[in-house]
């Protein structure tokens, strides 16, 4: 199937994705770049077509891909058309129109060892995507998103992911009425503050589920979110920054907890006999 007139109605449904109002409409969303396209189609998510420009034609590297996904409608389409659904200056010469999926917390709240992390207000969506790429990478069980935090099918904030939106889940939810439910199942939630008294290389991230809250760039976590942490810890910072960014953050205890939990081994130190 060809689609050149970047007036086609189908192509117009596709452009209007780039805003958040209709990605909620339609309960869809674009995905861009054969990166994050490859990235899609092997993790097996509901793929509506994948449109790839008609000159270059399907990316040699999606080439296995395509032959492997029958269910996926692909379509060669003009260099207007994929301007036309793209926000970036220089569009990739393949995108997919991918169908929003669902993700439930039970799964995360049953989990009694859980690594989560957990957004209060972040807006930045370049840092959205940052957090779930670094969730992924230190091996979390998944990303909580409260309210005010960027919407994770934001382009950027989905380019911020390189693909690991598709390896854990992504929850959105209201963490007033979440966290409760994931203190009475056993998790400990941990946040940061300036006035905490214990630094986080002194916390025991190893006993019990760990849900690390975070929260907005400038505001920090928010005072009804706040009354349910149980732990405040503080990154030490010996230097004269006043702050990190909030995904520096997130890093910092998310490979802290994985430190202790999976690199803890005592040292035992080596005698050179003479």
């Amino acid at each position: 199937m060809e689609i050149l007139s970047p007036q086609n109605a189908r192509v117009k449904e596709w452009a209007q994705l780039l805003e958040k109002k209709y990605r909620d409409k339609q309960s869809k969303y674009l995905v861009e770049g054969i990166h994050l396209v490859q990235e899609a189609l092997r993790a097996q998510v509901h793929i509506e077509c994948v449109a790839y420009d008609i000159e270059k034609g399907i990316p040699s590297q999606l080439a296995q891909d395509a032959a492997a996904r029958t269910d996926v409608e692909w379509i060669a389409v003009s260099a207007a058309v994929i301007a036309k659904c793209s926000d970036t200056k220089t569009p990739q010469p393949v995108f997919a129109v991918v169908h929003k999926e669902r993700n439930h917390s039970n799964q995360l709240l049953r989990q009694k060892d859980a690594l989560v992390i957990v957004l209060d207000g972040v807006q930045d969506p370049g840092n959205v995507g940052t957090i779930i790429r670094t969730a992924d990478a230190a091996g979390a069980n998944g990303v909580i998103l409260g309210k005010g935090c960027a919407d994770i099918y934001n382009p950027k904030s989905i380019r911020s992911t390189m693909g690991s939106l598709f390896h854990l889940p992504v929850v959105e939810a209201d963490l007033l009425e979440l966290l409760p439910k994931a203190k009475e199942a056993g998790a400990r939630i941990i946040s940061t503050s300036l006035q905490a008294t214990s630094n986080c290389f002194e916390y025991d991230f190893t006993k019990k589920s760990a849900w690390l809250l975070l929260g907005s760039e400038g505001q920090g976590v928010s005072a009804e979110v706040r009354t349910l942490v149980d732990d405040d810890i503080i990154i030490p910072m010996r230097g004269q920054a006043e702050s990190l960014n909030v995904a520096m953050a997130a890093s910092v205890l998310l490979y802290e907890a994985v430190r202790q939990r999976f690199f803890n081994q005592t040292i035992i130190p080596v005698h050179t006999h003479k």
